[in-house]
C-alpha cells in the first residue's frame, strides 16, 4: 500500500482504513515518546495524517526492534485495540537471531514462565521467578512474562529463533533470551558481543493478528524476517523458508 520515509528507513504500510493503520517499523526508529525534536513512528504518522489527526499508540516496539505494529486513527479504535492487547487476545510472533546454546533441541518448542520488573530510572529490566509475579501491584512490581520459543535454523555461532509471547512486558523477549544464555545479536544492553550488521538488534515482529475494532473482521499481517536479515545473516536464509 505504499511507504513513508523516515530517518531510519522506509516505513512499509501493510493496511490502512479510517480506523487504523498497520505498518512495518524499521529498526532504529522509536515507536513513540522520542526525545523532544527527534523523530518517532508516532510523529511520522501525525505528519502524514495532518494537523489535528488522532494517532493512538496501543502497542509499541523498542527502538532497535523492527516489525509489524498497529496504530489507531480514532479513539474508539484505540479503545478496542487496547482491550484486545490487555486481554491477551492479540496474536504476536517474533523472530530473533541469537548466540549461545539454546536450551531445547532444534525445532522443539519450550515455554518460559517468569516475572519481570523495572525500577524507575533504570534502563534494564530484571527477571524474577514466576512465583514473584504481582500483576495487580505498582509499576515496579514484577509482572507475569510468558513465552514460547524454538530454534528453527542453526548456523555456526548464531541461531534463528521463533518467539510467541502471550504477554508484552518491557524488554521481555530480550531479557528472557539473555537470561538463558542466548542474547539477541546486537543487543549490547543484555550482553550480546556480536553486532547486528543490519542495524538495531536482531529482533523482528513478523506477525500480528487481531480483530478489527469496528468491523469485527479477523485481520492478520506478516513481515518475514528474511526481508530484514537475509543480507546480514545469509547462512540462516539459504533455504526456501521465508520466515
Amino acid at each position: 500500500m505504499g511507504t513513508i520515509r523516515s530517518s531510519a528507513g522506509d516505513i512499509l504500510i501493510l493496511f490502512e482504513d479510517d480506523h487504523l493503520v498497520v505498518v512495518v517499523k524499521p529498526a532504529g526508529l522509536p515507536s513513540a515518546n522520542a526525545a523532544r525534536g527527534e523523530e518517532s513512528l508516532y510523529t511520522v504518522l501525525k505528519q502524514r495524517f495532518g494537523e489535528g489527526a488522532f494517532v493512538g499508540v496501543v502497542s509499541r516496539l523498542d527502538a532497535p526492534v523492527s516489525g509489524v505494529v498497529v496504530f489507531a486513527k480514532t479513539q474508539l479504535a484505540a479503545a478496542g485495540l487496547a482491550e484486545q492487547f490487555r486481554d491477551r487476545a492479540v496474536e504476536k510472533a517474533y523472530s530473533a537471531v541469537v548466540t549461545g546454546r539454546f536450551p531445547a533441541p532444534l525445532g522443539s518448542w519450550i515455554e518460559w514462565h517468569d516475572a519481570i520488573s523495572r525500577r524507575e530510572g533504570e534502563q534494564k529490566s530484571q527477571l524474577h521467578p514466576a512465583a514473584a509475579a504481582c500483576d495487580r501491584g505498582g509499576d515496579e512490581a514484577p509482572k507475569t512474562a510468558h513465552l514460547r520459543a524454538r530454534v528453527v535454523v542453526r548456523a555456526g555461532e548464531v541461531s534463528l529463533v521463533e518467539l510467541e509471547p502471550s504477554t508484552g512486558r518491557r524488554h521481555q523477549l530480550r531479557l528472557q533470551l539473555a537470561s538463558r544464555g542466548c542474547p539477541i545479536v546486537g543487543d549490547r544492553l543484555y550482553g550480546s558481543r556480536l553486532p547486528c550488521r543490519s542495524g538495531g538488534i536482531a529482533l523482528h515482529a513478523r506477525r500480528l493478528a487481531f480483530v478489527h475494532p469496528s468491523t469485527e473482521t479477523p485481520l492478520a499481517f506478516e513481515s518475514p524476517c528474511r526481508d530484514a536479515w537475509s543480507g546480514a545473516f545469509p547462512s540462516l536464509f539459504s533455504g526456501a523458508d521465508g520466515r
